[in-house]
């Protein structure tokens, strides 16, 4: 246990500093457009849509499909854009899973219009930023796996959710912080919700990778 001490120590320091209250910072706070858009006016234009991520709008229910990699990363797609390949929100987050640009230059990707209309390339993005999530968060994910945070079983896919929601970053702080720090898109989902939204899915059989690229 000596090799968790970190652990205990930054949880105190984020436990003072919070005061024990509750963080709700926006994550998207800009509005722009995706570079690569305006320009190649011989193409069909995204489709901008700006209710797919918000809670409280009333959708049907995705089709289950199982509680492997396939259902989580559906799910997940659902609920970021109805899983439309060729949505764009008023923040310029782009496609399927609503990647950023910085997101996606991590993952390899540079050309955000050419990503919007290439299905494949969009499927291999997500799968990429969930092998490198994985890394990112190895010990974390070792280590909380099992626990329980304001009632809820934390879950490998909970986790990695939460971080495409929210970054692993933010992710690691709201773990460390036994969910005190806990913050929310522009729209209010936030990382205690996809964690609880999406447990329980069995995706082992992506590997964690520490440079993961399309």
């Amino acid at each position: 246990m000596k090799r968790w001490t970190g652990f205990t120590l930054l949880l105190a320091i984020i436990v003072i500093s919070t005061s024990f209250g509750t963080y709700s910072l926006p994550i998207h706070t800009r509005y722009s457009v995706p570079e690569g858009l305006a320009i190649k006016t011989n193409m069909k234009p995204p489709v901008f849509h700006d209710s797919l991520s918000m809670p409280n709008t009333t959708f049907t229910n995705p089709p289950f499909l199982g509680m492997a990699y396939h259902g989580f990363k559906e799910a997940l797609a659902f609920k970021e854009s109805g899983g439309r390949y060729t949505v764009v929100n008023r923040f310029g987050y782009l496609g399927k899973y609503q990647f950023g640009l910085g997101t996606l230059r991590v993952v390899g990707v540079y050309n955000a219009y050419d990503f919007l209309y290439n299905p494949a390339l969009q499927e291999k993005a997500f799968e990429a930023n969930v092998a490198r999530n994985k890394w990112i968060l190895r010990k974390y994910i070792t280590y909380f796996k099992g626990k329980r945070i304001k009632g809820v079983k934390i879950t490998e896919s909970g986790i990695l959710a939460a971080a495409h929601l929210a970054g692993a970053g933010n992710v690691k702080k709201y773990l460390l912080s036994h969910g005190l720090y806990d913050v929310a898109d522009a729209y209010g989902s936030s990382i205690s919700y996809y964690i609880k939204k999406f447990a329980g899915y069995d995706i082992s059989n992506i590997k964690q990778k520490r440079n993961a690229r399309v």
